[in-house]
């Protein structure tokens, strides 16, 4: 697969899986069923876990620049996850803006920070 294709691809399953995952803490009446910080927990672990996935298949295909290709990677992620986020959301949710960064969007910055981390951690093995 071509690296824009699968950086895309790879982002949007990145915010898909959370999101999935999510509705099954929701009562049909639209309400959250268990506590909301235990809910928080549950949707920062499984996107770590999803992240963690995609970062690993997605450096299978990289040959060089582990560091510049886990930015690249990790800020294109963190684009998808937040516009998608702002879509849904925020536009679609009617979630304020103020609200959403503060208790959510604030927590996509591990994406990158996952990514970069990653590179580096692929490059210094690489240099051994």
């Amino acid at each position: 697969m071509q690296k824009i294709p699968k950086l895309l691809l790879f982002g949007a399953i990145s915010w898909l899986v959370p999101f999935v995952l999510a509705f099954a803490f929701y009562t049909p009446e639209g309400e959250l069923a268990i506590n909301i910080s235990t809910f928080k927990a549950i949707m920062v672990i499984s996107g770590g876990i999803v992240g963690a996935i995609l970062f690993v298949k997605y450096f299978k295909g990289v040959k060089s620049a582990y560091l510049k290709e886990g930015a690249i990677a990790g800020g294109a992620w963190l684009a998808i996850n937040l516009l998608l986020d702002i879509l849904t959301l925020v536009m679609a949710f009617g979630m304020s803006l103020g609200d959403y960064l503060s208790q959510i969007g604030l927590s996509y910055l591990m994406i990158p920070i996952m990514g970069i981390a990653m590179g580096a951690a692929i490059e210094n093995a690489k240099k051994k």
